[in-house]
């Protein structure tokens, strides 16, 4: 079946669904998750609008994933490509776009690299998370330069009501240990919490062939809450994980950090006002036989929001102020750029309609004016069915790389510079979602398709000189299809994901990008014990643009049980890739292959003191 028979079938096939799907006698529907990375504020997943996965802690302590990233591998969208395991480079391309057309936030604050664009996903630590949410789509108009394919954000542990805290051990193969602890306080109307991580690994080869490549990371969240006598509160949180990653012509030392101070205060019944200060690290040293570099971003952030209510209207106003500053070996012509911003958003309500608008004007100075928009319309058929459709633009700037590397010649010829001319890419994106919300299951189904202009893709002159340039289009069309369900002590979660990404000057697939990808996740609980099992699979992909360089696709199966074997303890056994599949997503640039690690398994037990 070809993609478009494919994506058309796709979205038939749930419109069949609210009649043979609709639970009579259970008029309640399935309680829907809160997101607020969709809209800024609090609102359920229907009445954001939007094509949104959560991450919920039980999801995430069920998954005990060795990896932030194989939280996200198969999710709808999403696809995940890494350079080996174990601390290793990945990318996460979100509906087909590049891994710098996604937006990581971490407690409401922007992370990434502004040299090489994109954040290190390796590097973040699953075990400090309790919640992650997947918002697909363009999101420009809201969080500015990156958000074309979609935005990610995750939410480090904040202790529950009645907990104070806990502590974690475990051990596995490929010499693997880990340690975890927290601790959670409260003083009148201030709570304290703060939980600390580390882990290391021999790790596995890179390549066939290599040897095994260490990782070492230690991590901890801070955080400070004081409730105010208002109602609104002041919080302070910091998120920091350092360590070292071994590969084949050498390591790397890296820190990345996060800080941010947030008041949310109302100031009458109909404005509630949020103020944020951030500040956010990503830096990086490379040791190897040819030489050492350096290269650190520092992102600085000022944010306020206002939320206007008039009944059940809602009006967002804000403005944002965004430095971003760079250092390290590489003499960069520019070192540092600001961006500001006003934007805004405005919800309707009409019943069972709703009307969604944004716009957002930045003002950078690398690279001027940039406006984006959306909107977005919503209507429920009744208590349990919803369509939405949806128009929205985006854009990506160019990184530093991009704009200023200054001009370097090769021992074997050719050279790269930056091009300070370039502008950034933009997209279009249309989509078409329906929704189905039953007592103890649900679905949705979205297609979509996207365009994107001024590509930035590196080009070569007779003399070998490269450079980038803004010169390629993008078509990506996709459908994605989701559900769950939570009844008599089982979880389950399915998702399809099919994405046509094309190059329009060659019709070619854009790089690395797979069409297709299936997950399967599945939970029982039975007394004191629990057992699951996660399947992932995904399509071929080609490694370079002309599309002649195929990996083959590939599918893994995982396993986990836990156990509550006494108060307050609990064990908790994952293997994944029980079936010690050999697989690689990506090439290096000498042909040789990155393979993902065999066949690991992890043993833990943890004690939560109440």
């Amino acid at each position: 079946m070809n993609h478009s028979k494919a994506i058309a079938a796709l979205l038939l096939l749930p419109l069949a669904l609210p009649v043979a799907g609709a639970e009579t006698g259970q008029p309640d529907p399935l309680l829907e998750p809160i997101v607020v990375t969709a809209t800024l504020g609090p609102k359920t997943a229907g009445e954001s609008l939007s094509s949104v996965t959560v991450l919920d802690e039980t999801t995430i302590r069920e998954q005990n994933p060795a990896e932030f990233q194989d939280l996200l591998r198969g999710q709808p969208g999403i696809s995940v490509v890494g350079n080996g395991s174990f601390g290793k480079s990945t990318s996460v391309y979100t509906r087909g776009t590049t891994n710098d057309s996604t937006l990581f936030l971490v407690d409401g604050v922007r992370l990434r690299s502004a040299t090489s664009g994109g954040a290190a996903w390796q590097y973040f630590p699953a075990e400090l998370v309790e919640r992650v949410e997947i918002v697909r789509g363009p999101r420009s108009a809201l969080y500015g330069a990156d958000a074309v394919g979609g935005v990610i954000q995750a939410f480090t542990l904040d202790p529950k009501q009645g907990n104070r805290g806990w502590v974690e051990a475990g051990a596995g193969n490929f010499d693997t240990q880990k340690v975890a602890a927290g601790a959670g306080a409260s003083a009148g109307n201030t709570r304290f919490s703060l939980s600390g991580l580390h882990k290391e690994t021999d790790g596995a080869p890179v390549v066939e062939g290599g040897e095994d490549k260490g990782f070492r990371n230690t991590a901890g969240v801070g955080r400070i809450v004081h409730e105010l006598a208002s109602g609104g509160e002041a919080s302070v949180v910091l998120m920091q994980t350092e360590g070292n990653t071994e590969y084949d012509s050498g390591n790397i030392d890296f820190l990345m950090r996060t800080l941010g101070l947030r008041l949310d205060t109302p100031v009458s019944e109909q404005w509630h006002s949020s103020v944020q200060f951030a500040e956010s690290r990503d830096e990086m040293e490379n040791f190897t036989s040819f030489g050492n570099s350096v290269f650190n971003t520092r992102t600085r952030s000022a944010r306020w929001d206002n939320t206007l209510t008039f009944d059940v209207h809602e009006l967002v106003l804000g403005a944002e102020l965004l430095t971003d500053e760079v250092s390290g070996t590489t003499d960069f012509v520019e070192t540092s750029r600001t961006n500001s911003a006003l934007f805004s958003q405005l919800r309707l309500n009409f019943g069972p309609t709703d009307l969604m608008l944004s716009l957002r004007g930045d003002d950078n100075e690398a690279f001027g004016k940039q406006e984006t928009g959306g909107i977005a319309l919503g209507h429920s058929f009744d208590r349990s069915h919803r369509v939405r459709v949806s128009y929205g633009t985006a854009f990506r700037a160019p990184t530093f790389n991009d704009l200023y590397y200054p001009l370097e010649v090769y021992d074997f010829g050719g050279s790269y510079s930056g091009n300070p001319d370039l502008q950034p890419e933009e997209s279009g994106t249309v989509e078409l979602g329906i929704s189905g919300n039953y007592a103890s299951w649900f679905w949705d189904a979205a297609v979509y398709q996207m365009d994107v202009d001024n590509l930035i893709a590196l080009r070569t002159d007779d003399t070998g000189a490269m450079a980038p340039e803004n010169v390629d289009e993008a078509r990506i069309r996709g459908a994605e299809l989701s559900a769950g369900f939570d009844r008599a002590g089982w979880r389950g979660q399915a998702a399809l994901t099919l994405t046509d990404p094309r190059d329009q000057a060659t019709d070619n697939r854009l790089r690395r990008r797979s069409a297709q990808s299936v997950r399967l996740d599945l939970d029982k609980t039975i007394n004191t014990w629990s057992f699951g099992g996660s399947v992932v699979a995904e399509g071929y992909r080609y490694d370079d643009a002309a599309n002649t360089k195929r990996l083959p696709g590939y599918g893994t199966l995982d396993l986990r049980a836990g156990w509550r074997f006494a108060d307050d303890w609990s064990g908790r056994l994952t293997v994944a890739n029980v079936l010690d599949k050999a697989y690689a997503t990506a090439e290096r640039f000498d042909g040789a292959r990155y393979i993902a690690a065999g066949r690991t398994a992890m043993l833990t037990v943890r004690y939560d003191i109440q």
